[in-house]
């Protein structure tokens, strides 16, 4: 007899007023499998993640699970079945604690009521200990955390509820190097216990390593699914945005960038991880910054845009030293720097503002004529920056937050476009973004430079950096430790400083 799916999803249909996120979509996923879902940004994956952990009720179908129908009418029922979900948006509590945070909604109690912290701080650290976050403190607030522990405290609290199926949503959107590593060890030791995991990832590498099946979304309806070997990466790009993209990465100068130095740092140090690093950007060229997480590249690009206070150094624009005491100072038309930051809906966008209000805010001043906003000259503008990122004109007048991850991206970059800048900080832009998106940013990255613009550009995607970048810089322990360039440019060579195996160069120390 066949053993039955550990979830079944059946007709499944939700819309949001208008708009159909998830339209008839079946599919099975058999037990104790690591299986794959993938889509662009907008095909549907997190509103069926949301579905299945009860968040959201659908219009028509439903699920089984092992066997049985169920109603997932709210979370509570989804955990009552063994179905836990770690969300690439996350549902960490910034005001509390990792041990509060952790228990939360299920802290054990005892009599009265009272909650038994010092066992559940034992078993915590025990359990985090087990996964390999013994240096995670309890007693840390979630606020002051950076964005990869929060993920991986995600994961570990889905992982303390021992869930029978486990919901990976863009898991690895926010980690990097030995930290996919780390995970990927995880999932491993998760199917090895029989829990059945749906991973979802836009990296087709770790679709490869980690999972056995896969299930292909687009425009909110069912493509395909399979086992992971049937498909070719080109079949699975093609299913996923419905044509060729031709080759992933634009092509490179054949020769080096040339022009001048438009920013350069001089031995930056900053009170944080930032120990001592000295850098030229050219224009027209795209300078990569590698490393692995927490040796000082969000410092470093946080102290470019005028957001971290320097300890000592010198920042030069165009050969004349500039004093950036906050980004007011960086976006200035003299300086012209923009800063496309790690976490784009709280850092970069004003979610619930329009995204012609979101672009336009860092030069409004732009469009004021006597005390008010001249509307139709800053909707003009507005929409031809639009325009050259791809973004429908109807970004306009709809909030940035009902947009996918892809779109918010390009509407966080088009503010920067608009504004004049010269120098984009990029870090780590094409995070959580589709295969098809990532695309049309590589070709903007590449249409700004060769424009004359400058970037400096970080990304946990390696070869990202190899493919898209003139040069690399790898930090390590905030210092450069290697510049890679030419044939020289390969993963290995980064992979290889990033971990600390190559010596510093005599230019750095």
């Amino acid at each position: 007899m066949t053993e039955p799916a550990a979830i079944a999803v059946r007709g499944l249909r939700k819309s949001f007023g208008a708009t159909v996120a998830v339209d008839d979509v079946s599919f099975d996923v058999a037990p104790g499998r690591v299986h794959a879902l993938l889509g662009e940004n907008g095909a549907g994956k997190s509103t069926l993640v949301k579905l299945m952990s009860g968040l959201l009720a659908p219009d028509a179908g439903g699920f089984s699970v092992f066997g049985d129908a169920a109603a997932l009418a709210a979370p509570h029922e989804a955990h009552r079945l063994g179905i836990q979900t770690a969300f690439q948006e996350m549902t960490l509590v910034g005001d509390l604690t990792v041990l509060d945070a952790m228990l939360l909604p299920y802290a054990p109690t005892g009599l009265g009521g009272v909650i038994r912290r010092r066992a559940a701080a034992r078993d915590l650290a025990a359990h985090l200990a087990g996964l390999g976050l013994e240096d995670v403190e309890l007693g840390a607030e979630i606020r002051d955390l950076d964005l990869a522990q929060k993920q991986k405290i995600e994961i570990a609290r889905a992982l303390f509820r021992k869930p029978r199926i486990l919901l990976l949503d863009e898991p690895t959107s926010t980690l990097s190097g030995s930290d996919v590593d780390w995970l990927g060890r995880l999932i491993a030791a998760e199917k090895d216990r029989g829990t059945t995991v749906v991973f979802i990832s836009h990296r087709l590498r770790e679709v490869r390593d980690f999972c056995e099946t896969l299930t292909v979304l687009r425009n909110g309806r069912h493509i395909a699914s399979g086992r992971v070997g049937d498909f070719s990466d080109e079949d699975v790009i093609q299913m996923i945005v419905g044509r060729s993209i031709g080759q992933a990465f634009p092509d490179r100068p054949a020769a080096p960038p040339a022009g001048p130095d438009v920013l350069r740092l001089e031995r930056l140090r900053t009170e944080g991880k930032l120990a001592d690093v000295s850098l030229s950007l050219r224009c027209g060229e795209i300078l990569g910054v590698a490393s692995l997480q927490g040796m000082g590249q969000l410092d470093l690009f946080l102290a470019c845009f005028g957001a971290a206070e320097l300890a000592s150094g010198r920042i030069l624009v165009d050969g004349q030293e500039v004093a950036l005491t906050s980004p007011a100072d960086a976006v200035n038309a003299r300086i012209g720097i923009g800063l496309v930051p790690e976490d784009r809906k709280l850092e970069a966008l004003f979610l619930n503002l329009t995204g012609a209000a979101n672009a336009s805010i860092p030069v409004i001043g732009r469009f004021a004529r006597w005390g008010l906003i001249d509307a139709g000259a800053e909707t003009a503008a507005v929409r031809a920056a639009f325009r050259r990122v791809n973004v429908e004109d109807r970004a306009l007048w709809t909030r940035a937050g009902a947009f996918s991850g892809g779109n918010q991206q390009k509407i966080a970059i088009a503010k920067w476009l608009l504004a004049e800048s010269r120098v984009l900080l990029l870090f780590d832009p094409t995070r959580g973004i589709d295969v098809g998106t990532k695309h049309e940013l590589y070709r903007l990255m590449r249409a700004f430079a060769d424009a004359g613009g400058a970037i400096l550009f970080h990304s946990t995607e390696i070869p990202e950096l190899v493919h898209l970048a003139d040069r690399v810089l790898v930090l390590y322990k905030g210092r450069v430790v290697r510049e890679v360039s030419g044939p020289g440019q390969t993963e290995e060579a980064i992979v290889e400083a990033a971990l600390g195996g190559a010596e510093v160069l005599e230019a750095a120390q």
